[in-house]
């Protein structure tokens, strides 16, 4: 073994180690997946040196990732069989912190914020992928032998200033990476132990091309033939024995990177259901590759479920992010919007523009490119489903695609044009706005709808009897969602979304004879309910009810106003317009009554109940129900 060659760091390397321990990672178990990814790539370029000088790894062609751990000597080591590295490669490639210096490596950082189209990975631009193992390590020992070298190297470092490296006999091609390990802190994972082990690689790594190997203990029938005696040869009748075994811990099922027709249905089910820990099976399948400029695998699903907190803000985007078959982040809400976030799936991006940390995907150009391809094939997937399996995935997951209305302006058309909805017409079916256009009536100009909490109270609406005598059809929408959707969608291929309870619905013209024959008995009623309506006027929506409440064309829907005040929101004092039918016997004999005697303390009565009736038609709740009981009941036993 050679001399060891001291070298100190030439800048602050504490600080920057500082920086990488405390700064770029949230949890200490990610040292594990940044080695595992840097042996995977060792493999790599052996595997791609080896198709032009075979000669140089013939001796070794079982590529494979080995962990060890000492729970006595507080080791964890990691080694392989890849390309390894010569002696200038180690202070090259190890050093590369040292050579570039706080000052660089803070310049690139500050850089990547700023710049969305950095295109070098800081992780394997500065080495800190390696130097992530000091967040657990008091020393680092790397032992490394390049393929075709003689002599190996070796470089340690305790990360406080300064570094050795010499040259050592080392047997096989490949690195071995050794950390002595820190004194845990309480609540801290047991980085020796094999469970703790297993865990973190088929959390971060399971996807790894390369076997990821480790000896672990097992437990192993005793064959019949043995017997097993104690210290005096005495038979202990012990049926099973303690052994130590090479097991691999991935599964190396990156089925992503797959040609579509080589994966089963079967595989996908498995793979489904261990990204989304769901027990069914998924509704649709979105496998492709991506290539061009950049290349990128997606596989992503559509659940058949909506899972119990779809609509929670704690909730989690179903995206997986990795690069180079190695776990980045999940919850990766850059590459879907938050509307898909039940979409469960994975993208492989080798080209990702990532920071410092892997942690936080930067916004550039492949990224925006990657969702805006993703959001066109589920809409694809989406436009082409048969109605039936469409009408499905919407029950389950209609409330969705509307969220994205009032967010996505750049798709919003698109989703628009996958919107169901009940209408006066269609019975149990859904209908889509474009089968609704097609509907349409040659002289109807707008999409008619109306918002409430039941399709029983809308349908029944005294709001839709000018439109029904009209035979024009009306979209129903119960969800409260749908308030949202309407402010957003204004119009639809050019024809004007109208609610049914706002503003003039210009279908009948109102007799002016008749409007000047009520204008004394309309003013009256208004000065009776000035304190809860904005006017009195004569209707043009009804035919055979009396009484109904309108709001301004940029006003509250009464539905909205219900939404607000049960979600505990303040809600602006807002007067609705009541409309009568002045057609209606009621009004002609209220008329009477006003013509004979305005004094009469009973056409206050009329008016309270021309205001409740209208209210319990829209199914609003009365401030005064004992009133109108009482009022109800009199009016009854005088009819009688």
């Amino acid at each position: 073994m050679a001399a060891k060659k001291t070298r100190k760091f030439k800048t602050e390397v504490q600080q920057l180690l500082h920086l990488i321990i405390h700064s770029l990672y949230s949890n200490k178990e990610i040292f594990v997946r940044e080695l595992i990814s840097n042996a995977s790539d060792a493999i790599d370029k052996a595997r791609f040196m080896e198709q032009t000088e075979p000669a140089l790894f013939a001796d070794d062609t079982d590529y494979h990732i080995r962990l060890s751990a000492d729970s006595e000597e507080k080791t964890f080591t990691i080694s392989d069989n890849g390309i390894g590295m010569t002696f200038d490669e180690v202070n090259d490639n190890i050093g590369t912190i040292a050579q570039s210096g706080t000052a660089a490596f803070m310049e690139a950082l500050e850089k990547s914020k700023k710049e969305t189209n950095l295109s070098p990975e800081l992780i394997g631009q500065f080495g800190v992928g390696f130097y992530s193992s000091f967040i657990v390590a008091d020393k680092v020992r790397l032992d490394t032998r390049a393929a075709g070298a003689e002599t190996g190297v070796r470089w340690e470092s305790d990360g406080k200033g300064s570094y050795t490296v010499q040259e050592i006999e080392k047997e096989n091609r490949g690195t071995s990476i050794t950390l002595y390990l820190k004194e845990a802190e309480e609540g801290d994972q047991d980085f020796t132990e094999d469970y703790t082990l297993q865990n973190i690689v088929k959390k971060h790594s399971d996807f790894v091309t390369y076997p990821v190997i480790m000896n672990l203990e097992k437990s192993e029938p005793i064959p019949e033939n043995e017997i097993v005696k104690d210290s005096e040869g005495k038979p202990i009748g012990e049926t099973y024995r303690k052994v130590r075994k090479d097991e691999t811990l991935n599964s190396m099922k990156a089925i992503w990177a797959k040609a579509k027709d080589d994966v089963t249905d079967e595989e996908h089910e498995e793979f489904y259901k261990h990204i989304s820990h769901n027990w069914d099976k998924p509704m649709e399948i979105i496998h492709k590759k991506f290539e061009g400029v950049t290349e990128y695998d997606v596989l992503m699903y559509l659940p058949e479920k909506a899972p119990m907190d779809l609509f929670r803000p704690e909730r989690k985007n179903g995206m997986q992010l990795y690069c180079k078959r190695v776990f980045i982040m999940d919850d990766c809400k850059e590459l879907l919007p938050e509307y898909l976030g039940f979409v469960q799936g994975v993208v492989d991006a080798p080209d990702l523009n990532l920071n410092v940390s892997r942690e936080i995907l930067q916004e550039d150009r492949l990224v925006r490119n990657i969702r805006k391809n993703l959001v066109k094939q589920i809409f694809s997937l989406l436009e082409g489903m048969e109605k039936e399996k469409y009408e499905k995935f919407y029950g389950e997951f209609g409330q969705s695609l509307k969220a994205g209305i009032p967010t996505d302006y750049e798709n919003k058309e698109k989703l628009a044009s996958l919107l169901r909805y009940k209408t006066t017409k269609s019975g149990d079916k859904y209908v889509s706005l474009d089968e609704y256009i097609g509907n349409m009536k040659e002289d109807q100009k707008e999409i008619y709808y109306l918002t409430g909490e039941s399709l029983t109270s809308l349908i029944n609406s005294p709001l839709l009897e000018s439109l029904k005598a009209k035979d024009y059809e009306v979209v129903l929408m119960v969800d409260p969602i749908d308030e949202w959707v309407t402010q957003s969608l204004p119009e639809y291929k050019e024809k004007k979304l109208k609610s049914a309870e706002k503003g003039d619905l210009d279908l009948d013209k109102v007799d002016d004879e008749k409007k000047n024959e009520f204008s004394a008995l309309l003013s009256f009623l208004k000065g009776k309910l000035e304190a809860r309506v904005k006017d009195v006027v004569v209707s043009n929506r009804l035919k055979d009810s009396v009484s109904c409440l309108s709001g301004d064309d940029y006003g509250m829907s009464a539905y909205m106003e219900k939404i607000m005040k049960a979600s505990g929101q303040s809600t602006p004092d807002q007067k609705r317009v009541m409309e009568v039918n002045v057609n209606h016997p009621v009004m002609e004999k209220i008329k009477g009554l006003f013509e004979t005697d305005t004094t009469n303390p009973v056409l206050t009565d009329y008016s309270d109940l021309l205001y409740d009736i209208a209210v319990i038609s829209e199914g609003g709740k009365l401030d005064n129900p004992a009133r109108f009981s009482a009022l109800l009941g009199d009016l009854m036993a005088k009819a009688i």
